[in-house]
């Protein structure tokens, strides 16, 4: 994993803004944090060369366009290539992530109703065992990330051991 870049409190803030409202204007972040136009979006290009912003995109109210229901659906072990042409070939999918543990992937879908959720969750079992819990409310979503802290991050518990 490459080294991650050198990030300043200018760097933290503006992706931070960022993260609140993809669409601010460069004027209006600069503004945000202290830095003229040109400094802001010069920053701002470096923070996407990077990689550490890579890409932009609109938050959607599934329950506005009629998805009704979000569910978790875990999946045991299955044939990997099998289960991501599944994912690929099923738009329910919100997100999908290859796992470790007793299963082997979670899945984040968004269907009509029930009948809609029986429908995707049976493509699913057809590749092996699934478990699905449903949604009910979500009281995170879309945490803005800045980069860690060296005070924020806790060393291990030790044991203590006996002499």
């Amino acid at each position: 994993m490459p080294e991650p870049p050198s990030l300043d409190a200018y760097d933290t803030r503006i992706l931070a803004e960022l993260q609140a409202d993809a669409r601010v204007s460069m004027a209006e972040l600069g503004r945000r944090v202290h830095l003229s136009q040109p400094a802001v979006t010069e920053r701002v290009r470096k923070l996407e060369t990077a990689g550490v912003v890579s890409g932009y995109r609109a938050t959607v109210n599934l329950a506005a366009l009629g998805y009704g229901i979000r569910a978790i659906v875990r999946v045991a072990r299955a044939e990997y290539a099998r289960v991501v042409k599944q994912i690929q070939q099923t738009p329910e999918v919100i997100n999908a992530f290859n796992v470790t543990g007793e299963d082997s992937w979670i899945l984040e879908i968004a269907v009509i109703d029930v009948a809609h959720l029986d429908a995707v969750v049976t493509r699913f079992c057809l590749l092996a065992e699934t478990s699905t819990s449903i949604i009910l409310n979500a009281p995170r979503e879309h945490q803005a990330m800045l980069p860690p802290r060296p005070e924020d991050v806790k060393p291990p518990i030790r044991k203590l051991t006996r002499a």
